[in-house]
This record gives C-alpha cells, structure tokens and sequence, in this order.
C-alpha cells in the first residue's frame, strides 16, 4: 500500500480536525469518494460542530430531518459493504438517539438488514406510526427470511430423519424412505448382474400421524436483553409449527403469560406478538406450560432465557425439577447477545445443570443439530461442551 494511501486512511480514521497535520506530512488529501466517506462518519463519530445537518447540529428539541439522514443512508450504503453498514446504523442509534431511522417509512426502507436494529424496532412496536406499520414489517421480514434460509431445511430434515422408525405410511414421500427398511425386506430382490436391491414395495416413515407424536414446548423469555433470541425462537417456532410430524406450543411471558401458538402461522405476526421488556417471573411460566403436557416421555420442553427471576428462584428450580422427574425432557437455552456472546444468570444456570439438565447457548445454526440430538434421546454433552 503507498504512503499516500495509508495517510488518506489514517486521517479518515482519526477525522477532519487532523487534516492540517496530514498536511504537513506531504499526504492526507482525500479523493471525491474519501470526502464522501469522511462526511458519512462525522455524522456519527465526529466532534463538537460536526454530525447531521452540519454547522451547529439539532436546536430547540428538533433532530435532523428525514432527507439529511436519507441521503447519510444512501451514502452509508454506497460506500461500504454491508456488515459495515449495520455497525454504523446502530451506533447512529446509540450514540445519536436517532430513533426515527426506526419509525420512518422511506427511512426503513433504505436501513440494512440487522438482528440489533430488528430487536430494536420489536422494542419500540408500539410507538411505531401508522404511516410506517408496513414499512417495519417489512424490515422484519428481511431479517426473518434470512434466518429461514439458514434454518428451515435443516430443521425438516432432524425431525425426519428423528421420527419413529416404526411408523410407516402408504404415502410416498422421497425425503421420507425409511431406507434400512426397505432394503430389508427386499433383498431377495438382490439382482446380481446390476448388484442391487430392486425393491418391490417401499417403505416410508409416516410424517402425518398424531398418534405418540413428539409435543414441543418452547417456553420464551421476552424481557429487553432477549431480542435475538426472540427473533431465532419465532422462526424455528414457525418452522416445527409447520410439520404435522411434531405439536408446536409457543409460549411468551415476562410477569404475564401468553400463549402465542395461534400465530406459528407466520413468523412476522408470532414477533410483533411478543411485548420486549418488563419484569420476569419464569416460574410462572412453567407452571403453566407444565399444564399443557399431556405425555411426558414424548414432550420436549425448551426453556429459552437469561434466567434472571424476577419472581421466587426456588420456585423455578422446583419446577424445572418436577417437569424432568415426570418425564419430560428439559433443556435450557440460555440468551445470546451482542456477537452471539451467551448473557444469564450464571448461579441460576449452575443449579439447573446440576439437575443433569442440559443449559448453554445454542449459536443458530446448531439449533437443527441439537433437536435432532433431542428428540432421539443423544445425550447433548458434546454439543454443550462446543459451546462452552
């Protein structure tokens, strides 16, 4: 890289009150496209004098008007790759208080997709005009297709390949051979010359039967620190409430409970039913989904949060001990924060896990990885021990 570069970079790092000393350096003059940069930044980490709308910034309780941070977007998004971008947005959250990128339509529509920003904007759901209620689903949608991408095919896969191998259906279905039986029950079919099993009849697992299905219960903390793991939580929800293989339960709670299985649906609708922040009583909780199992050696229940009880903490180590000793299997997905970093209460995690009750962060894409582990009854030791 030439000199001249590496000043350019560094005065663009250090900001425009340094101009005059690259200067005298012999380097430090930006081109048409670093000028553009430069502004784009100061408007978020530059000093006294400089940010939106130049000059002296926002006066008399007025913050820069829609068409000044439109243009900042447009030139953000022009300028630098994505994942820069969704830095930068959010620091224009917090170091700014630029909430409107939030509740403005036109500006909604030019934000790069974001897990913070998303979390955000479910934060602020009921402050959000009219004018821009379609805008921010929209946003949301971007960020819940994304996730679908990364976990939908891999979650219809566990189930499967985890559903009972005794079950079989007439119904022919290619993601639902049961190939070991089939080839056992035909291989006085073997053709030697082709040196194959030609099989006379196929068998498949039955992917619609009711009967001893698996009941999956995902039990989701909505307090402030839990955005992304809300936002995970609803698609893979979505997804299980999406096979007739497994019962889908979602339920939401923070002081209060709510039962958000009628919105499994669509992803969107089951997030915008979620009401971020308040206090915790996850005992609570539990006990009412305790009340919805009805055959524990086929129910799975997810506790899904930081575990920081608001309510009686005895009271939730009781529970989560009755629930596993009447058979069901428990496990606990602790929060994941900024960076996918795990945020809990670590004495509450301690004790459940001395139970033999398995209580970690999950990163996303092992989500598939763990139900299936799960529902064939795989100890989930290693995975654990991956994730720390």
């Amino acid at each position: 890289m030439a000199q001249s570069e590496q000043l350019s970079r560094w005065r663009l790092i250090l900001g425009s009150e340094t101009e005059q000393s690259f200067t005298g350096m012999g380097g430090g003059t930006l081109s048409q496209d670093e000028l553009l940069m430069d502004g784009a930044l100061s408007a978020i980490y530059g000093g006294p004098g400089e940010g939106f709308g130049g000059g002296g910034g926002p006066t008399g309780g007025r913050g820069p008007s829609s068409p000044v941070i439109s243009k900042w977007l447009g030139d953000l998004r022009s300028l630098f790759d994505p994942e820069i971008v969704a830095v930068v947005q959010n620091d224009a959250i917090e170091r700014k208080g630029l909430k409107q990128l939030l509740l403005e339509p036109e500006l909604l529509e030019g934000l790069e997709p974001d897990l913070n920003l998303a979390s955000t904007l479910l934060m602020l759901k009921d402050q959000i005009p009219k004018k821009s209620k379609e805008s921010a689903r929209k946003f949301i949608r971007k960020i819940v297709e994304e996730i679908n991408k990364m976990l939908e095919n891999d979650v219809r896969r566990a189930v499967t390949a985890a559903l009972n191998r005794r079950a079989h259906s007439p119904l022919p279905s290619a993601s639902a051979i049961d190939f070991p039986y089939t080839i056992r029950r035909n291989l006085q079919n073997y053709n030697p010359e082709l040196k194959a099993v030609i099989p006379e009849r196929v068998w498949f697992f039955d992917r619609s039967s009711k009967i001893n299905r698996w009941h999956i219960i995902l039990d989701i903390d909505q307090s402030g620190s839990m955005g992304q793991s809300i936002i995970y939580s609803s698609v893979l929800s979505c997804v299980l409430a999406s096979m007739s293989a497994v019962k889908t339960s979602v339920v939401a709670f923070d002081t209060q409970i709510m039962d958000l299985t009628p919105l499994c649906a669509d992803p969107v609708d089951l997030l915008f039913g979620f009401q971020m922040g308040g206090g915790t009583d996850i005992a609570k909780s539990i006990a009412y989904c305790q009340e919805l199992v009805e055959s524990p050696a086929k129910t799975l229940f997810f506790l899904i949060s930081d575990l920081y009880e608001g309510g009686n903490r005895a009271a939730l180590l009781r529970r989560v001990e009755e629930l596993k000793a009447s058979g069901v299997t428990v496990v606990v997905l602790l929060a994941i924060a900024d960076g996918g970093k795990p945020f809990y209460d670590p004495e509450t995690a301690r004790r459940i896990a001395a139970m033999g009750i398995p209580c970690f962060a999950c990163a996303p894409e092992r989500l598939p990885e763990l139900l299936e582990r799960t529902l064939k009854g795989q100890s989930l030791e290693g995975l654990a021990s991956q994730k720390g």
